[in-house]
């Protein structure tokens, strides 16, 4: 019985339909749904609605497919307006033929929509890009530096439009020489489209080409070329940028064009001594020899052209991180104040002299809060910059606050992949919370891409030797740093120290008496580190004269107003050096009270460690052994192989208790069985 009812039924279903006039609506309705699409996708953009509206719209209509069909079905149009159409088969049959009718609009619905969401997804404009570096093609190779700099502003420009993601200068620049297609670029760099260009300048002339490329398929999106006078380079800039912003369908504020459309300075040449002195502060080790340049950059800038605010803003980050490395002195602090206060009064709104601001309160002030509240003025105005990004990642570690500090030099690794100096702090990160395995390939990343860098290469040796006990890395990545450069000079000292953990102490003497009088590290001087290799080879009184040199050193600067925690920390070290045990131990109690780990949990272990140090070289084992226990366990601590290798702690090899501090540290599941308090 169920078969004979089927084949009626069905003949009676598409009798009805055509009776009722569903296959006309369901016509119209498709060409109206499908020219209400068409026209959306290409108006919601240029309205600046967000994709996900379209999807919207599209799940709309096509939920609205089988409601039109019953609509159709239960009423007509006539002369006399909307009527109920009525039965022309059995109730039975009616409502088995609305049941089919549904079904067959949800079924042509949902297939529709297998298609069409796709579709939209596919749509959807990937707002990315990288500014390769200019090609200059001026005769005048010393023109290098002014095709830098129409890059370098045009990239500053787009990133200050937040609805763009824009890879920073450092992390383009090294493309400057390398032929890779588009495609590898934009995959390295992971954005959607690169700027490419190039500068001529001849005279007063200058003549700027620019090709916008899409990295998909290798296709040119546009291009442009400009030939001007000289003083509108500027406007080039800014007319380019708003140009890109607009191909890619980004949304542009009206704070963000004004930004963008601000000339920095009027004076070409105060811009090309800018330029040069932002490239050396970026680079990847911040070397001394390449800040101390940028320093006198910097003042040429300023000097040239007193209102060049963006120059105050990176003469007073110059002067921040001199103090932060090699001269934390009250001078320099109020040379970095100076300069950021000067950026700000020429231009109150400035991110990037709100970024320095914030480094002067972070790095000469350590005042936290302070920083990060000029680094989120910053950041609204430079959504794009891995600076940023960096610099709340540094102040979060510093608080303690790892997860949160790993997920911001993240996003700066993302806005800016190739930058070396960037990777190695957040390899830092991952190797100060015990992440050895994604410590070592970050560190992997960032002698990719600078191989000449003696922080990223020591800084993977150091984790191998302090965390595997692997002292045949140091040998590896040494080899690699060319003699006689001026990385080379200033890792010198890191040398030493890594043939000091191999306990190669002539090797190790030997090479620091190839440095000049005046080279010291941030952290140790020279003469310290004298002091202590003439102390592992019991050379007693060599050992007292270099550390006598080291503490006048030391003292001087303290005198001259340094109250910097590495100071005293290092004073303290000599002294114990030389025998002087109460003071010693005084120093080192001051240094850990100047910067206590609950208050910088990056440095702060450092201090806790020294002073552990202090108390082995001054006979308290029992004090040494409890900081000790205590800093295994603490995020940027001692670590096992450390206590192993390193000469520092022989003193307490004799002592039982510090090797039952490594068994448990390598055994957690042992308990302690001496009491080391």
């Amino acid at each position: 019985m169920l078969a004979p009812e089927k084949s009626v039924a069905l003949p009676g279903f598409f009798g009805e339909v055509r009776r009722r006039k569903v296959y006309r609506v369901a016509a119209a309705y498709v060409i109206a749904a499908g020219g209400i699409i068409q026209l959306a996708s290409a108006a919601f953009p240029a309205w600046e609605l967000p994709n996900w509206t379209l999807r919207v719209l599209i799940v709309c209509l096509l939920m609205g497919f089988p409601v039109a069909l019953m609509l159709a079905w239960a009423f007509d149009i006539t002369p006399d307006g909307i009527r109920v159409t009525p039965d022309g088969i059995s109730k039975s049959h009616a409502r088995r033929n609305m049941i089919v009718l549904v079904a067959a609009g949800l079924i042509l619905s949902a297939g529709a929509g297998f298609f069409l969401l796709p579709w939209v997804a596919a749509h959807k404009i990937d707002r990315s890009i990288a500014v390769l570096p200019f090609q200059n093609l001026s005769d005048d190779k010393e023109n290098a530096y002014f095709a830098d700099g129409v890059q370098d502003d045009l990239l500053t420009n787009l990133s200050k439009i937040g609805d763009l993601k824009v890879i920073s200068r450092t992390s383009v620049m090294p493309y400057r020489d390398m032929q890779s297609s588009a495609r590898e670029i934009g995959k390295a760099l992971g954005v959607a489209t690169i700027l490419e260009g190039s500068v001529r300048r001849i005279g007063s002339r200058v003549r700027v080409n620019v090709q916008l490329i899409n990295v998909a398929n290798d296709q040119h999106i546009w291009a442009e070329d400009y030939d001007r006078e000289l003083t509108d380079v500027f406007a080039i800039q800014s007319d380019l940028a708003q140009k890109i912003a607009g191909e890619l369908r980004a949304k542009l504020s009206p704070t963000e064009k004004a930004q963008i459309e601000q000339k920095p300075t009027e004076n070409t040449e105060a811009y090309l001594a800018f330029v040069e002195g932002h490239d050396l502060l970026t680079r990847p080790d911040r070397l001394r020899v390449d800040t101390e340049r940028a320093e006198r950059l910097f003042q040429k800038a300023t000097k040239l052209d007193p209102n060049f605010s963006k120059a105050f803003a990176g003469l007073a980050w110059v002067h921040d991180w001199m103090y932060h490395t090699f001269d934390p002195t009250l001078g320099r602090k109020a040379k970095a104040h100076a300069a950021a206060e000067e950026a700000l009064r020429l231009e109150p709104d400035l991110p990037e002299a709100h970024l320095a601001l914030g480094f002067y309160h972070y790095y000469c002030e350590r005042n936290y809060q302070r920083a990060l509240e000029e680094f989120a003025i910053a950041k609204k105005s430079m959504p794009n910059s891995a600076d940023v990004y960096l610099a709340i990642g540094a102040i979060q570690r510093r608080q303690g606050k790892w997860a949160e500090s790993t997920a911001n030099m993240e996003r700066a690794a993302s806005l800016s992949p190739r930058d070396a100096f960037l990777l190695i702090n957040l390899a830092d990160n991952y190797r100060a919370v015990g992440d050895f395995e994604n410590a070592d390939r970050v560190f992997d990343r960032a002698i990719e891409v600078a191989p000449n860098s003696v922080s990223a290469r020591t800084g993977k040796a150091m984790l191998a030797a302090d965390l595997k006990g692997d002292l045949s890395e140091i040998d590896r990545q040494l080899m690699h740093i060319p003699p006689g450069s001026a990385a080379d000079s200033e890792g010198t000292l890191g040398r030493a120290h890594l043939l000091t953990l191999q306990r190669k102490f002539q090797d190790a003497m030997a090479l620091l008496k190839k440095l000049p009088d005046d080279v010291g590290s941030d952290e140790k001087p020279k003469e310290y580190l004298e002091g202590a290799l003439y102390s592992f080879v019991n050379d007693k009184e060599q050992a007292q004269s270099a550390f006598r040199r080291a503490r006048s050193i030391l003292e001087k600067a303290i005198q001259e107003g340094s109250d910097d925690a590495m100071h005293h920390v290092m004073l303290a070290l000599v002294l114990a050096g030389l025998g002087e045990k109460e003071a010693a131990i005084a120093e080192g109690k001051l240094a850990v009270a100047l910067l206590p780990e609950n208050q910088d949990a990056l440095d702060g272990p450092k201090m806790t460690l020294a002073l552990a140090q202090i108390y082995t070289w001054t006979g308290e084992n029992d004090s040494a052994l409890e900081l000790l226990e205590r800093s295994l366990t603490t995020p940027a601590g001692v670590t096992v192989s450390s206590l192993k290798l390193n000469p520092v702690w022989d003193p307490l090899r004799a002592d039982a208790r510090f090797q039952a501090l490594i068994d448990v540290a390598q055994n957690p599941e042992m308990k302690l069985s001496m009491n080391c308090k």
